[in-house]
């Protein structure tokens, strides 16, 4: 669906913070524009098998609600820390779980395959086609609003902010296109500072559908010409942006999907208008509860 996009009343900030709403999709997440995009336009041909995706959540949903769609079982690769809710999610929308050791889903992740899962493999970052259907959101950002300075996004593996920057940049190339990572992962500050891809010690957190160990290969030769920076935002800040915007804009935000607000509010992306894309809002009740006490999960 095309989302809205809303103003944060936050005094508080430099900055005039707008909200783009990518938790009220059909998921509660993006990523039902780059799964559905990819897997309607494959051949049937294709698709015989089913598909086959790796994700810690958003992605598997995406994948399992489009295979739903097209009439075709989906299978999904998971991480051993993917939160209870993104879980229920998949089995609701009719996917099978398997659930494996970060090191082995990483792995999937960097080869495009799953040894024992047949069907078409659906790379949640590095397929065009996912990302030409996140590219969406850009050019509804573009329609929507005559003018902004500077595009916050979180950064996963990367098919979010590439696919968002490509539109903007081919249309507006003066606005400012900076992915945020969290503190626990952030492979693409590490990467940017040091002028080549970077590992990095990676941690799970409650910010499970951002931060990584490292960038993939052919998602940095994408970014590079796109970025104008990036930021890295701390769990306490991103905690704080999740109660945030709950408690004034009554948006029920996940880790990564308040790690653009976390920097808006925090005034290190500067002034002007500030585009905040709210990735998600697929978080576990029991940590949310926790954010809204004042706590972090």
């Amino acid at each position: 669906m095309r989302t809205p996009l809303v103003r944060l009343d936050a005094p508080e900030s430099p900055a005039e913070i707008y909200l783009k709403l990518e938790n009220l999709q059909p998921i509660g997440s993006f990523k039902i524009r780059g799964a559905a995009n990819a897997i309607r336009q494959a051949r049937p041909d294709e698709l015989q098998a089913g598909v086959v995706t790796a994700s810690a959540g958003n992605m598997a949903q995406g994948v399992a609600w489009a295979a739903r769609e097209a009439g075709v079982p989906a299978t999904i690769v998971v991480p051993d820390h993917a939160p209870a809710t993104k879980l229920a999610a998949i089995e609701r929308l009719g996917g099978r779980v398997i659930k494996v050791p970060f090191e082995k889903w990483w792995e999937t992740i960097e080869q495009g395959r799953f040894e024992g899962a047949d069907g078409l493999f659906v790379h949640p970052v590095q397929n065009e086609l996912v990302m030409a259907g996140n590219g969406t959101i850009g050019l509804e950002l573009v329609d929507d609003l005559d003018q902004f300075d500077t595009v916050l996004i979180p950064w996963g593996g990367g098919g979010l902010t590439v696919g968002i920057a490509s539109a903007v940049k081919a249309l507006r190339p003066e606005v400012r296109i900076v992915p945020v990572e969290p503190e626990t992962g952030a492979p693409l500050a590490a990467s940017l500072a040091a002028g080549s891809p970077q590992g990095v010690d990676y941690q799970p957190s409650f910010v499970d559908g951002s931060g990584s160990r490292a960038i993939l290969p052919r998602m940095w030769e994408a970014a590079q010409g796109l970025l104008d920076g990036s930021e890295v935002a701390t769990l306490d800040e991103t905690a704080g942006a999740v109660r945030l915007l709950a408690e004034r804009a009554r948006v029920v935000a996940e880790g990564a999907g308040a790690l653009a607000a976390a920097v808006a509010l925090s005034g290190r992306a500067g002034e002007g208008r500030i585009v905040c894309i709210v990735s998600g809002g697929n978080i576990d009740p029991d940590k949310l509860a926790t954010i809204l006490r004042g706590d972090v999960p």
